[in-house]
């Protein structure tokens, strides 16, 4: 609550602060902006920005790193009490003091009169440090907010160069958001990394990646009970290429015709019908596809296989492993097919942009060259929105790799190493959620595990993504 009234505080005072210098530039210049270097409101601005910034910017660490300050100086110094429990019961007794203090709920552990007495001790102890700290950083907020006025408000004139230093501000904003961009991407990479490194200790590279057999919930030691667990991703990486596949043979050409037809030929009533309402799909939670694969798509592909599955038993489909009788509501067909469903407003959406953005003396050159309009468009308009739609595949083929609700509910949690699209599949994101679901040990190659499915999916996509934009560029043809 404190804080909330910090930051009003903080925004009135800043706004004073852009009025007040405002008000000060105009009397220097007369009362006339023209006879000033920058706009009034540059003034006020640069005087708002040294009183509201270094203040808030203060708030924003105190509230990051406030909380495991005072954890540290609570831990400090231990009662003598505490020696009978062990380390885990040490940081909840701990825990339990700050809660006290905050007034929060207490967890349900259960203590000893003594070790009631120093929690209550603990407890007002925790209650002085956020009291100094908090007043410390109030009472030091105030500090910069004075300091702010006083070093900007005296230099204020007619031909204080607002304006330059009103957009150093910005530059350095801009500066500090790439720079935050930067590091969080570096972040990533090297927890996941360093994380991959730690699971790749214990299982080989080479048994990973080539390995058939996934069943990570098993030991891996020959002294365990069921030793013969396996790391090998391959079906998992099978998998999720197989449901991908589906779902871009499902969303890729509807999405383009789709895109073809409202940029080409739909007229103006039409496209204000039919694009909103294919649009909707893209709004729709992923859960939701996800009961619809489940409860509707499910069984009625079931019905249909397992009502044909007689005329297929024993015929060449058969033989080549493509049917294998009865079929279950969990498949990768139904899966793939509502992804690609859910993937259709990406594509046509951004395609009908891209194929919009083409100018339009292509098309009436090629209709005064007597081509017709499904020429124009096979011919004109889709070789110069080639690399808009490589673009609009590539964004539908990154949701769809990562794609996990659909996945879990309609294709099911089996690991197998299959082409065939009426099995139960599972995909790297929904192992990867499996792996880091509920309370396991981080340093298991169970958890571990996780992280080499994310490092190797990350590789797999970048280069994806690599050789695409080459094949893009090598194909792209430049239009005035």
């Amino acid at each position: 609550m404190l804080t909330w009234i910090a930051i009003l505080i903080l925004a009135a005072l800043s706004t004073v602060a852009f009025l007040v210098g405002r008000r000060k530039a105009l009397a220097s210049a007369g009362g006339s902006s023209a006879k000033m270097h920058s706009l009034p409101g540059y003034y006020g601005t640069y005087v708002a920005l040294w009183v509201g910034v270094p203040a808030a910017l203060l708030l924003f660490v105190s509230i990051m790193l406030g909380g495991r300050l005072e954890h540290g100086l609570l831990t400090a110094t231990e009662p003598a009490v505490l020696q009978q429990l062990s380390s885990e019961q040490k940081e909840l007794f701990f825990e339990d003091a700050q809660a006290l203090a905050e007034g929060r709920q207490l967890s349900e552990a259960i203590y000893e009169p003594d070790v009631k007495l120093a929690l209550e001790a603990k407890a007002n102890e925790a209650r002085v440090y956020s009291n100094a700290f908090r007043q410390g950083t109030f009472a030091l907020m105030g500090v910069l907010v004075l300091a702010g006025f006083l070093w900007t408000f005296p230099r204020l004139n007619k031909d204080f160069r607002a304006r330059n230093r009103v957009e150093g501000w910005v530059d350095g904003l801009l500066l500090a958001c790439s720079i935050v961009a930067v590091i969080t991407t570096l972040g990533i990479i090297l927890s996941l990394v360093w994380e991959s490194l730690r699971f790749f200790s214990s299982v080989p590279p080479a048994e990973f990646l080539l390995g058939t057999h996934w069943s990570p919930q098993i030991g891996m030691r020959d002294d365990q009970v069921g030793s013969s667990g396996g790391f090998g991703a391959l079906p998992l990486f099978a998998g999720t290429f197989l449901v991908m596949l589906i779902a871009m043979c499902v969303a890729g050409p509807v999405g383009l015709f789709s895109a073809i037809y409202l940029s080409e030929y739909a007229g103006p009533k039409a496209r204000a019908v039919f694009k909103p309402l294919l649009e909707i799909l893209a709004g729709v939670p992923t859960v939701v596809y996800g009961f619809f694969a489940a409860l509707t798509v499910g069984p009625i592909f079931r019905q249909a296989f397992n009502s044909l599955g007689g005329l297929f038993l024993g015929g060449p489909l058969n033989e080549l492993g493509l049917y294998l009788g009865q079929v279950q509501n969990q498949m990768a067909l139904v899966a793939g097919f509502v992804m690609g469903i859910m993937l259709i407003p990406f594509v046509s959406s951004l395609s009908d942009d891209i194929i919009n953005s083409v100018p339009q003396a292509l098309r009436d050159g090629s209709y005064a060259m007597g081509a017709t309009k499904s020429e124009t468009v096979k011919k004109v308009v889709l070789p110069a929105a080639l690399p808009g739609i490589a673009g609009a595949f590539l964004l539908a083929i990154s949701r769809a790799v990562g794609e996990t609700m659909i996945v879990t509910m309609a294709a099911g949690l089996q690991a197998k190493l299959t082409l065939n699209p009426l099995e139960t599949v599972t995909t790297v994101t929904v192992q990867i959620v499996t792996l880091l679901t509920g309370d396991q040990e981080f340093d298991s190659p169970k958890t571990l595990a996780a992280f080499g499915l994310g490092l190797t999916l990350f590789a797999v996509t970048l280069v994806l993504n690599i050789v695409a934009l080459r094949i893009v560029q090598k194909y792209r043809e430049q239009y005035d």
